[in-house]
């Protein structure tokens, strides 16, 4: 019997057995360069589960003749981080290279992806992490900045069609599925090739002949209603928004239930939130910022299922309070009229006068701002003097 996972026996071991992924795969595609030159990158690969992340960090390290070493966030310490740099200074006095993989990597806290830092700057280590959530939230910034961000995409349901194919024509099992169980196991895998891949193993682990209603038993589910990656997903936060947007509190506690019940990354919720209370709120409610700000902190601090609350409590205040879009329609007539009117110039008067030469030219002259604001004057160019942006 063998007991590595379906899964794991069907890993593509170069970028020509991978499927999908044309936007990064390819003729001048970034990670076909990579390997092409070989030259060492520091990447950070950002996409859903089951998409390829550690596949993808396996044939770069084994490209590069590197010495792969896999660490996972959300069991991995600090003797775990310590341990990897001796191994890779033993490796770099052998001249070989260490690729250093940390799946989930936004699960590390800040100290913790500090440690890597000297190591990554110094090319003793050559760092790929995956994560699913949004490296310029999870990710500090000095380890972004000497990283390149690669997106994985979804896998299509054709994707994963080919991988089931590919993995039934292995298992020597294809007069074993009918075309009714395959389909429904590329629906239900949700751009998942390991979920996928699951399925298939112990669906035929169970029975003899596999079609959709032995598929749905071994997956223990049924096909979702909400996908976060699709439709649902976005009509579901629209709903929300504009729920909150009409004022109705109880619609608004509604699909923000339904989210969270789907499984929704409670930090997308409170983020769209933060902008929501700029964004339809602003002048009219000056806390609700603040109160949307102190909303993502907790929810990032505390977790679930607890930030249900969180959110819940924040959802009620944003949705009672009093709306303006004042400042987000001026926002927008400005950054309109300043696209146009790029090349205007600054009046005189307003301009820096590092120099003596600027000075007797006339440049910030009449600035005494010690004694108040020149409400008198005119601030904006010339040619645009007569444009209000913010109707109050």
């Amino acid at each position: 019997m063998n007991r590595v996972p379906l899964a794991e026996r069907m890993r593509p071991k170069t970028l020509d057995e991978v499927v999908g992924q044309e936007a990064i795969i390819g003729d001048g595609k970034i990670l076909t360069e990579i390997i092409k030159k070989k030259e060492p990158v520091n990447l950070i690969f950002w996409g859903p589960p089951g998409t390829g992340k550690t596949t993808l960090a396996r044939i770069i390290a084994n490209e590069y003749n590197a010495d792969f070493i896999e660490l996972s966030a959300v069991t991995s310490g600090k003797k775990d981080i310590e341990a990897v740099v001796e191994r890779a200074r033993t490796n770099w006095n052998l001249k070989t290279r260490t690729v250093l993989f940390v799946d989930e990597i936004h699960r590390f806290n800040k100290a913790q992806q500090d440690a890597f830092l000297p190591h990554v700057e110094s090319g003793l280590i050559i760092l790929i992490g995956a994560t699913t959530e949004n490296p310029s939230f999870e990710v500090i910034s000095p380890l972004l900045s000497r990283s390149r961000v690669v997106v994985v995409a979804p896998l299509s349901k054709e994707d994963i069609v080919k991988v089931i194919k590919r993995a039934i024509k292995a298992e020597k099992a294809t007069k074993r599925i009918t075309a009714g169980g395959i389909d429904y196991l590329a629906d239900l895998s949700g751009g998942d090739a390991r979920s996928a891949l699951g399925t298939l193993e112990l669906a035929l682990s169970i029975s003899n002949k596999v079609d959709a209603e032995v598929i749905k038993t071994a997956a223990g589910k049924k096909i979702p209603g909400y996908d976060k990656k699709g439709d649902n997903h976005y009509d579901t936060i629209s709903a929300f928004i504009k729920s909150m947007r009409g004022s109705d509190v109880d619609a608004a506690l509604y699909y923000l239930a339904r989210m969270v019940n789907a499984g929704e990354d409670p930090k997308f919720i409170a983020r769209r939130m933060v902008i929501f209370a700029s964004e339809d709120i602003g002048l009219a409610g000056n806390g609700a910022l603040s109160l949307a700000t102190a909303c993502f902190q907790a929810v990032e601090r505390v977790g679930m299922p607890e930030s249900g609350l969180i959110l819940a409590h924040t959802t009620v205040a944003l949705a009672k309070s009093k709306k303006s879009r004042a400042t987000t329609d001026a926002w927008f007539k400005a950054k309109d009229v300043a696209g146009k009117t790029a090349g205007l110039p600054v009046p005189i008067w307003l301009r820096n006068a590092p120099t003596k030469m600027m000075k007797e030219m006339g440049f910030g002259k009449g600035q005494k701002w010690e004694a108040g604001f020149h409400l008198d004057k005119n601030y904006l160019p010339d040619d645009i003097i007569d444009e209000k942006f913010f109707e109050n």
